[in-house]
């Protein structure tokens, strides 16, 4: 651990998967193989990982991007970038949305572990892939069932939306290095969270999270929020009279 902090300047989530690894080796070893009668990791400690808050653009930032998007391709570019914004979807499940999935205001994505969830679609999506639809190419399109095209009229691929999505982050005088595809997901997350008061298991069931705990991560809340809840305590108001005349 020392090694791998100091020679190769792993950081603590680095190293915490090293260890888990070693743990989960040994701990197979002695008590399935039973290759040995004592684990020597039984006692290995995990680096402790520092929890960060997820980086994401607030509501203006948002309606910056989308207003930076134009040029050829716009329809499909804006579209991208909309359901990033209102879907929370992950890079792998935008590029694999097929146009059979979509049904009138319900989108079926295939998401980590090939299991499939229900997006719904809210006007701004379906405006925005209504819009696309009318320009998408339809001769010679080599996957027909793709709904997001690359120049090649093939299914887009995951490189292709990063690059758009880093191209207008930065037209729209953003840091492109702090902000990417993933990026755009954090951001529906906590706009949803945040302004749209979503509860947290519905929250959950939109991104697509197996556990709970995954998603708690976008329950963070900022300094106005937290100045915001204690004014609102119903006993905000309540000011002892008597000593603020003697104050006076």
């Amino acid at each position: 651990m020392s090694f791998l902090s100091r020679e190769r300047d792993n950081n603590s989530s680095s190293r915490a998967r090293k260890v888990a690894s070693i743990k989960s080796f040994f701990n197979y070893i002695t008590n399935k193989a039973k290759l040995l009668e004592q684990n020597p990791a039984a006692e290995l400690e995990s680096p402790k990982i520092m929890k960060r808050l997820p980086m994401y653009l607030n509501i203006e930032e948002s309606k910056r991007l989308l207003g930076a998007i134009d040029g050829e391709h716009r329809e499909r570019n804006f579209a991208i970038i909309t359901l990033f914004l209102n879907c929370g979807l992950r890079l792998s499940e935008l590029v694999s949305i097929n146009i059979n999935k979509i049904k009138n205001d319900i989108l079926t994505v295939v998401g980590k572990g090939d299991k499939e969830r229900t997006i719904y679609l809210n006007i701004a999506c379906k405006k925005a892939i209504e819009a696309y639809m009318r320009v998408r190419p339809v001769e010679g399109v080599k996957d027909k069932n793709a709904l997001f095209l690359s120049e090649r009229k093939q299914r887009i691929s995951n490189k292709t939306v990063q690059y758009i999505v880093k191209k207008y982050i930065k037209a729209a005088g953003l840091d492109p290095e702090r902000y990417s595809a993933h990026k755009l997901r954090h951001t529906a997350a906590t706009l949803m969270y945040k302004h749209g008061k979503v509860d947290i298991r519905a929250l959950q069931e939109i991104l697509g999270h197996e556990s709970i705990a995954t998603t708690e991560i976008y329950t963070h809340v900022d300094n106005q929020q937290i100045k915001t809840a204690v004014e609102s305590n119903p006993l905000s108001g309540y000011v002892d009279e008597h000593n603020d005349d003697n104050d006076s």
